[in-house]
């Protein structure tokens, strides 16, 4: 079965019953995928295919003309790719407000209506479109800047997330004693517990916690950011470079609106920092203590000596969610299903967001296939 397809279905679900109050997808087998959902996993492929045009045109033309002129023009453009970037951009746009009029109607109906939503008016944007009503007029966030919040909150919360979930089955698929060892964890604690596994209980699962870091040490969803440099800066490097005239450099210049790329997969996998084996996926390595090297470094990383939410202002603000929704499918499927690799090649592309396909790279329907099997009770 293509796991990927579910992956995908989950966190879209996960991400719209707790942040929107929405629900996306029954999860039944034949139920139809969301048109948000597969939308979603074509986006940045297809961005990745027109990089230079979004990055040194684009700043230039959506200041010519109207939207609407603009629109009428991109219509015309006989090019294939940007009008299927263009359908896609709308169907996320229109989810989004379809989410927010529905949410918006709720809550100037009362309370009653809002108990029948999903979430019963606990999730985010419930919570966010309260405070918005009860704000002053200048410290309101229009309907542009929430939808903006909505778009947002769906889009980094699924596509990253699946994409972590589903290289974490393709891992224990092909690690078939890991994924033993982490389902008798997981079935031990459960008879403890007689059922679902209280909060404190899950997260505090030692391999289980050891499996998801060594995950996103490793196989981060997102591999590399682009920030800019908002005032001139000198940054300092932990080892100097030698010059071409043979001078060491211990620290670089930097001019303000300067892009630079941040390889967080590069410092995940420094082996100064990690060790020999920073390449090799080891769960055990997070059962004894980090390497000297990486405690001593003062990674900027909010998240377990790692780079993969990023850190500062701009690191994930989902990040804690994130773990937990990767614990919890992880902790509901193992203790009933076996996974094991397909007879397809399974290849991984680093287009921005980390994707499985099948054989090449060109393919935008990413999939996962892999056999799932119940286990015998």
């Amino acid at each position: 079965m293509d796991l990927l397809l579910w992956m995908n279905r989950t966190a879209l679900e996960l991400v719209g019953q707790s942040g929107l109050g929405y629900s996306f997808d029954s999860l039944e087998e034949d139920a139809a995928t969301h048109r948000y959902s597969t939308s979603a996993k074509q986006l940045v492929p297809l961005l990745l295919k027109h990089q230079f045009p979004r990055t040194y045109l684009l700043p230039i033309l959506v200041k010519i003309g109207s939207a609407q002129f603009r629109r009428r023009v991109l219509n015309m453009l006989p090019i294939k790719t940007l009008h299927k970037l263009r359908d896609i951009i709308d169907t996320m746009h229109g989810t989004s407000v379809e989410i927010l009029e529905s949410k918006k109607k709720a809550l100037e109906e009362g309370d009653e209506a809002v108990a029948h939503q999903v979430g019963q008016g606990k999730d985010i944007l419930s919570i966010l479109l309260r405070a918005n009503m009860e704000a002053s007029e200048d410290e309101k966030l229009s309907d542009e800047a929430v939808l903006a919040q909505i778009s947002t909150l769906i889009f980094a919360a699924m596509d990253t997330t699946s994409g972590a979930l589903s290289r974490l089955f393709h891992l224990l698929a092909t690690n078939p004693d890991v994924q033993s060892k982490l389902r008798a964890e997981i079935v031990e604690s459960r008879k403890r517990f007689d059922g679902d596994l209280p909060y404190d209980q899950l997260v505090a699962l030692p391999y289980l916690d050891a499996v998801v870091r060594e995950t996103l040490r490793l196989y981060g969803p997102v591999s590399v950011v682009m920030r800019a440099t908002r005032e001139d800066v000198v940054l300092p490097l932990s080892n100097p470079i030698t010059g071409i005239n043979g001078e060491q450099i211990p620290e670089i210049f930097i001019p303000q609106n300067t892009k630079v790329i941040v390889g967080m997969r590069a410092s995940n996998t420094n082996a100064e920092l990690w060790g020999p084996d920073s390449f090799e996926w080891k769960p055990e390595r997070w059962l004894k203590p980090l390497p000297k090297g990486v405690v001593d470094a003062h990674l900027p990383g909010i998240y377990s000596n790692l780079m993969s939410f990023l850190g500062g202002g701009r690191s994930c603000i989902g990040f804690k969610f994130a773990q937990l929704e990767m614990k919890v499918v992880l902790s509901v499927l193992l203790e009933s299903m076996q996974f094991s690799p397909s007879d397809k090649k399974i290849f991984w592309q680093m287009n921005g967001i980390a994707s499985p396909t099948v054989d090449h790279v060109t393919n935008l329907n990413n999939q996962l296939p892999l056999i799932v099997e119940r286990l015998k009770k």
